[in-house]
């Protein structure tokens, strides 16, 4: 394969709504380059990028996909990323090393909530972007429609670069408003009659935005003077990377109609790495530097990472530096990669993506360096998991199996997470949404042979008390020659708030002698531990011995615990007992237009708003809420937001449950210990 230089190379990713047509383009721009000799199509389940079973089933992207194609001496590296908010965390990855991001939008549908939140993401990673009005040939496509769309939701910089020649079964090319031309069937045309005059008001009004960009065209243009094609293409490349100038494209992927232009497009006015400032300088001459942004485990494969090149060049044999983990690697294979096709290569060049197998122990988010100039690269900042579900084996002894899967899933997802509940004992795995772990545990089945169930998880409520009491515990037994007796004075009163178990020793005159003290303290704690009333840790408790007394021959630390045990159930059941639950802090953040729905839920969720403010155009509500009632909120929270919703949890406080929560605990507990569980 013929090696390209840093200035010959475009990164770019695809992003958008889900089910709008980004693997279709990807797809196509394979294809228009002759990169794949047929053009898949997702409903047939044979695209490039949507390679794995679950994507093929579902017919939705799930992973990024990484594809490379060449177009007239350049390499175009392209990541088509997933639509479905569950799967943001390979967006961010992807955003993280291109130049720039092709922001795909369907004709028929326009600009969606989902469109809305990509978009958010994109101003973020501070990358220019290009829009491309995609799906020209759907029933119901309005291009101009669209573009007021684009000018009213996502930004008033959009510049048609291109419109199309009809719509739904009429659609048959597109006019490149720069080169004034119809392109119909791949072949550049005369523009048609019927379409000329709406082409010279969009050339027009290009060519006005292109030259307001730069201070040097306004004049002349204001002038009446004509812009040269240089003067227009260097003010239009200078435009999009300043952000002031968004492109906007249009065709079909599915009919592969306007495609070539897009590959011109990319390859005349598109950044490449030399041409983006950022954090990292791109420097070919430099020592070798590179960032891990998506790691994949693969069956008879093992681990490949996905990394991009921000300084010299790396080849196969290279010692090198993980300046993250503070821990020394060898570069296996190094392949270029197109879907689950790799094509293998002896190095790697400044600002290219490439994939290397085997790396032992490097992951999404380490820097790889030259072990004499070591680099540091900013981590990419993926969100927090905000489900959570138990996962428990479908077969007893499997837990260790499945830790060990969970940890693979982990390395290359960061937007997932896994740990124990000491307090519930249950192994909890964390996501973007329900639909991500639920691919999790299908995919840990299938190449881990583990089957795994996912449950709700337990809420980890205590158990403390409001009031004082003083109660005997006493374990008397005879039973023929030697009996058991263990007789216990304790005091049971609330402690602050946090401060957990006090045990105090006010045993005088020898009532119980010391070496039964510790036997009654470990009942106490025991029967603590258990829960009381409804089976959760009681908390916030002091425990005072102040009484007893023993039988020389029949007392035992055995029967000074079964005592300590009875009086600590007897002293928090005679002192107001009450539950409590974690309350969780949550932020909200949603468009302004779902406020009455989304405040109305969180009142019926028990939620206590805290404030309000606002996040540019969005409004931001903080509230308190029991953790009870926050399972399954991101699902509800897309539904009720049409997707654009979005929110954040952390533990706040434990407080009171109500006495309408509190029976049903106490119920299901006895229930459960009447029948044996």
């Amino acid at each position: 394969m013929k090696k390209y230089k840093t200035e010959d190379l475009r990164n770019i990713s695809i992003v958008g709504s889900g089910s709008t047509g980004k693997t279709q383009l990807a797809e196509a721009i394979l294809f228009s380059a002759k990169a794949i000799d047929r053009l898949g199509k997702v409903a047939s389940g044979n695209t490039i990028c949507d390679y794995n079973a679950d994507e093929i089933e579902r017919k939705i992207s799930i992973n990024s996909s990484i594809a490379f194609c060449e177009w007239k001496d350049k390499k175009i590296n392209i990541i088509d990323t997933p639509g479905y908010a569950d799967f943001v965390g390979e967006v961010i990855g992807a955003l993280s090393v291109v130049e720039i991001s092709i922001v795909n939008v369907c004709a028929s549908s326009g600009v969606e909530r989902g469109t809305e939140k990509k978009w958010e993401y994109v101003q973020k990673s501070e990358k220019p972007s290009i829009i491309f009005i995609n799906r020209m040939d759907k029933e119901n496509a309005d291009f101009d429609k669209v573009e007021e769309s684009l000018k009213e939701k996502l930004t008033p910089n959009v510049a048609p670069i291109s419109i199309p020649i009809g719509s739904g079964d009429k659609f048959s090319g597109v006019i490149n408003l720069l080169t004034n031309k119809a392109i119909v069937e791949g072949k550049e045309v005369e523009i048609p009659q019927e379409m000329v005059a709406k082409a010279k008001e969009y050339r027009e009004k290009l060519i006005e935005v292109i030259a307001s960009s730069e201070d040097t065209l306004i004049e002349k243009y204001l002038e009446g003077q004509e812009l040269s094609p240089e003067e227009t293409k260097s003010a239009l490349k200078k435009g999009i990377v300043e952000h002031k100038i968004v492109p906007v494209l249009c065709g079909s992927g599915l009919q592969n109609i306007g495609i070539g232009q897009l590959l011109d497009f990319l390859v005349e006015y598109v950044p490449s790495p030399m041409e983006r400032e950022g954090e990292v300088k791109i420097d070919p001459n430099g020592p070798f530097s590179a960032l891990v942004f998506k790691t994949f485990s693969e069956p008879h494969l093992g681990i490949i990472n996905y990394l991009k090149i921000y300084s010299g060049k790396v080849s196969t044999g290279l010692d090198v530096f993980n300046n993250t983990k503070s821990s020394s690697e060898r570069i296996g294979q190094i392949a270029f990669v197109r879907g689950k096709t790799r094509i293998e290569t002896k190095e790697g060049e400044t600002g290219d993506i490439i994939a290397v197998v085997k790396l032992k122990d490097t992951g999404t988010n380490d820097v790889l360096c030259d072990p004499k100039k070591k680099v540091s690269i900013s981590k990419i900042s993926f969100p927090e998991p905000v489900v959570n579900m138990a996962v428990y084996p479908k077969s007893k002894g499997e837990e260790e199996k499945i830790a060990n899967a969970l940890a693979t899933a982990m390395r290359g997802d960061p937007t997932l997470k896994s740990g124990m509940n000491k307090e519930t004992k249950e192994m909890i795995v964390s996501g973007m949404g329900s639909l991500q772990l639920e691919i999790m545990s299908r995919r840990v089945k299938a190449r881990y042979g583990v089957e795994v169930e996912l449950r709700r998880p337990k809420i980890a409520y205590k158990e403390t008390i409001r009031a004082a009491a003083d109660v005997q515990g006493k374990y008397k037994k005879q039973s023929g020659g030697r009996g058991q007796y263990g007789d216990c004075w304790i005091k049971t009163e609330p402690l602050e708030k946090g401060k957990g178990f006090e045990f105090v020793n006010k045993i005088f005159g020898g009532a119980i002698p010391s070496q039964y003290i510790p036997a009654v303290e470990k009942g106490v704690k025991q029967s603590m531990e258990k829960g009381i009333i409804a089976g959760y840790p009681v908390v916030d408790v002091r425990v005072t011995l102040y009484d007893g007394s023993f039988h020389d021959v029949d007392s035992s630390n055995l029967a000074f615990e079964i005592a300590g045990s009875m009086a600590i159930r007897k002293g928090v059941a005679n002192a107001q007992p009450f539950i409590l639950e974690p309350i969780m802090e949550v932020e909200v953040i949603v468009p302004e237009e779902f406020m009455g729905s989304v405040m109305g839920d969180l009142n019926s969720r028990r939620g206590r708003v805290l404030g309000m403010g606002r996040e540019g155009k969005k409004q931001v509500i903080k509230a308190l809420i029991p953790e009870r009632e926050l399972f399954n909120y991101a699902t509800d929270l897309r539904s009720l937001t049409k997707g654009s919703g979005e929110h954040k949890v952390k533990f706040s406080h434990y407080e009171e449950v109500p006495p309408n929560v509190t029976q049903p605990l106490i119920e299901a507990y006895q229930k459960a210990k009447e029948e044996g569980r």
